[in-house]
């Protein structure tokens, strides 16, 4: 959860048919930590096998992938390699939540209010080592490219996107937009359908464009940049407490050079930041606000991300004995299921290689 700028940007409601034939770059661990979180039973627990094993992720990344992939979709998960150090306060903090979760969690089932374990089981949600190796061997199976990113999977998809090797960058967040993802997708691997209070809605992917962002918001990049570590990023959670996206658009504004000609007054980025919180620790008006993070240290980890430039795509062939090796031998899926979507994906492939023979 970094950038949160969704209410004061614009999306684009598309069809999945709209993604046929397109190739996306998929924030790896993003996604599955959404399927940890939302494929869960009604107390809030993921789902397991019989000896115990999570397994919410492998069904998420199984059958919301094969949707995709069976309506002409070619996906690339982008893996997060070693954190930045900036980022491991971030880890702290949110394992000091999780802490408070479990208790919260462990206190609702004690009641017997199974509403409240749903809610604080979710926020308890650890990614593990053995879970993110498996993950990989699925996908592989699949026929899903993997690449391994050398610090965040963010910036290196969006790397992938700057330079049109993809079509886009899929994520719930919005941070690829600061690494300057020319295309963010969300609600790419999320149920077709969500439960509301009055019965079901369908789910439509939407598209965010980073030129009509800037345009909109009247922002260069850099500025961009500067919004988004004054309301927080993955770097300084909750940024200058106080200050949300609307008023930190605001402030950029009114001293950092932003408006109709999209802040050509800030130069190459830093000086902006600069001017913006030169006014944060100097201006008497804003002395309730403190600035508890080094803004240059992280300006400079966003602008300049650590990510591999040469990676050639190259997707491994779908291996359906190694998918019902992982999903029926290991973990106890339904093997009718499993076969149906293979024979599914089965036909797609023969006819994909009829047109090619044509």
């Amino acid at each position: 959860m970094g950038l949160q700028i969704g209410e004061i940007i614009s999306k684009e409601q598309i069809e999945f048919e709209d993604l046929k034939g397109k190739t996306i770059a998929v924030d790896a661990f993003n996604a599955l930590y959404q399927f940890l979180t939302t494929i869960r039973q009604a107390d809030g627990t993921p789902l397991k096998d019989s000896k115990g094993k999570i397994t919410s992720h492998l069904s998420g990344l199984f059958y919301r992938n094969m949707n995709l992939i069976l309506g002409g979709v070619k996906l690339i998960y982008v893996f997060d390699g070693e954190a930045p150090e900036l980022k491991k306060k971030t880890h702290e903090k949110r394992k000091a939540m999780r802490d408070i979760m479990k208790e919260k969690y462990e206190q609702a089932k004690d009641e017997e209010d199974i509403e409240g374990m749903g809610k604080y089981a979710r926020s308890e949600t650890r990614l593990t080592d053995e879970m993110i190796a498996e993950a990989k061997e699925l996908l592989r199976a699949m026929g899903i490219m993997i690449v391994q990113a050398p610090s965040e999977g963010e910036a290196q998809a969006s790397e992938l996107a700057k330079y049109e090797k993809v079509y886009a960058v899929a994520s719930q967040d919005y941070d690829c937009l600061m690494f300057k993802a020319p295309l963010l997708i969300q609600n790419l691997s999320m149920a077709r359908k969500r439960k509301t209070a009055t019965g079901y809605r369908e789910v439509f992917p939407q598209i965010i464009k980073l030129n009509e962002v800037l345009k909109e918001l009247e922002l260069s990049p850099e500025q961009l940049i500067c919004l988004g570590i004054l309301c927080g990023t993955d770097y300084n959670v909750g940024g200058v407490k106080g200050f949300g996206p609307k008023k930190s658009l605001k402030l950029i504004k009114e001293f950092g050079g932003g408006g109709e000609k999209g802040g050509e007054s800030c130069g190459n980025g830093i000086e902006c930041c600069e001017k913006i919180f030169d006014v944060l620790e100097n201006d008497e008006k804003y002395s309730k606000y403190e600035v508890e993070f080094n803004w240059k240290e992280i300006y400079d980890e966003i602008a300049e991300p650590r990510v591999e430039k040469d990676i050639e795509l190259d997707f491994p062939k779908v291996n359906g004995d190694k998918i019902k090796e992982i999903m029926v031998e290991g973990h106890e899926f339904s093997e009718a299921r499993i076969d149906s979507q293979l024979d599914k994906l089965d036909k797609v492939e023969r006819e994909k290689s009829q047109q090619t023979l044509f």
